[in-house]
């Protein structure tokens, strides 16, 4: 291996000794458990980078989702004209995020609500959860909420509604780490569409970002609140809880009508995190600085230790770290600008970027997701209130775990990269 990637190595092991760390009850951390997560996602990131079956898997993957959000502009240019001609074609008036990405949520939410439907994706779910519950020894409840959050956001508690009244504290921090460590299906044609005119296999590594980030999220989870109670599906292989449409069509209106939401949602966040945090670098302004680079200096160490060569280290470190405050959405803008303009020098920055930047892991979607999962169970708001915080801390330490992870085994001969 190179130099760096024996950096990233290093790096991995100090983001779980600083998850200890932080614990609050180190005596009572499983590390039976760590170490199988450990090796999991190793696993999950040797098949992906070196494994040529795995390579080619996800290369195939990558190129299918391409050409469904190729299929998804149909709808969109139809409706908009001109404004949904992405630049450097014919007609285009430029990039327009509202008209070009934004929409293809909306069908790939259509499309999420039909493989939901047809009972594709509860199967896929079921299978992962179970091998994370039998292989790391959790509760059915915390398996099935990793592996449903790979393929949906805030509702996935939906699929383990009947057992969130009785979860365990640590059961809770789990819950709303491992959506907050990972990425919706629909939401990552909108990460796709902003790199991909600098990094082509994007897609193909966002999925599996998602995946190395489910086990991760549960390591740094059981690491910050360990099990100190007795989960009632611990062990268990549950099924999950969902309700199917009427029929097909009812399944695309609900699916499409759900994407719009989220297109409301996200818009309507972008403008208003946008804007406070404008107000608040107004301010630091007179001192020189700005919270994107507070925040910078903040995570450059982290940074460092996820192996981003040192020349780099210092905008990837602000544009990880302005997440926090400005979601994923405007990092991976961030990302792709400084790649397009040449501020970021090594190609291996990039892919670890991508990594670590694919999670909901920012305040917002701590709101979003302690709102959404106390709207489901009532009666555990103040608990869900009280680890919110540790539930974003493990959210980000694992997203930088997933980032080290393809330190690890970033290597120029990778059919993903080649591609």
């Amino acid at each position: 291996m190179e130099s760096y990637n024996w950096v990233s190595l290093a790096g991995l092991f100090v983001l779980v000794a600083l998850g200890w760390a932080l614990s609050n009850n180190r005596k009572a951390v499983d590390f039976r458990l760590v170490l199988w997560a450990l090796g999991l996602q190793l696993l999950i990131g040797a098949f992906v980078f070196l494994f040529p079956p795995g390579r080619e898997l996800f290369w195939h993957l990558n190129n299918g989702v391409v050409t469904l959000l190729s299929v998804s502009g149909e709808g969109t240019r139809f409706l908009f004209g001109n404004l949904a001609i992405p630049p450097g074609q014919e007609g285009s008036l430029g990039f327009i995020l509202a008209f070009q990405t934004l929409p293809a949520i909306i069908f790939f939410s259509a499309l999420m609500a039909i493989l939901y439907q047809w009972g594709v994706l509860p199967a896929l779910i079921r299978v992962l959860a179970k091998v994370m519950t039998k292989t790391l020894r959790i509760s059915g409840v915390e398996g099935m909420i990793a592996a449903t959050n790979i393929f949906v956001g805030v509702e996935a508690g939906l699929t383990i509604k009947p057992h969130l009244a009785k979860a365990t504290q640590s059961e809770l921090t789990l819950i709303l780490a491992a959506g907050m460590a990972t990425v919706a299906s629909n939401i990552l044609a909108l990460y796709v569409f902003t790199l991909q005119g600098v990094f082509p296999a994007i897609a193909g590594h966002l999925i599996s970002a998602s995946i190395i980030s489910a086990p991760a999220a549960i390591l740094m989870a059981k690491l910050l609140v360990p099990e100190t109670g007795v989960p009632q599906t611990k062990g268990q292989d549950i099924k999950p809880h969902y309700e199917k449409a009427d029929n097909l069509f009812g399944a695309i209106i609900e699916g499409s009508q759900n994407g719009v939401k989220l297109i409301v949602g996200i818009a309507s966040l972008l403008i208003a995190v946008l804007g406070l945090v404008a107000l608040v670098n107004l301010f630091l302004g007179f001192g020189g600085l700005s919270l994107q680079q507070l925040l910078g200096y903040l995570f450059y160490p982290l940074t460092l230790l996820m192996g981003v060569p040192f020349e780099d280290a210092s905008i990837m470190a602000s544009i990880i770290g302005e997440r926090l405050v400005v979601t994923e959405v405007v990092s991976y803008m961030d990302l792709a600008k400084a790649m397009e303009t040449g501020v970021i020098h090594h190609q291996r920055s990039l892919v670890i970027g991508s990594y670590a930047l694919c999670g909901f892991a920012h305040f917002a979607s701590l709101a979003i997701f302690v709102g959404g999962t106390a709207a489901l169970a009532p009666e555990r708001t103040k608990d869900l209130s009280a680890i919110g915080l540790r539930a974003l801390l493990a959210a980000t330490l694992a997203c930088l775990m997933t980032g080290a992870i393809a330190g690890i085994f970033y290597n120029q001969t990778s059919l993903l990269l080649a591609g």
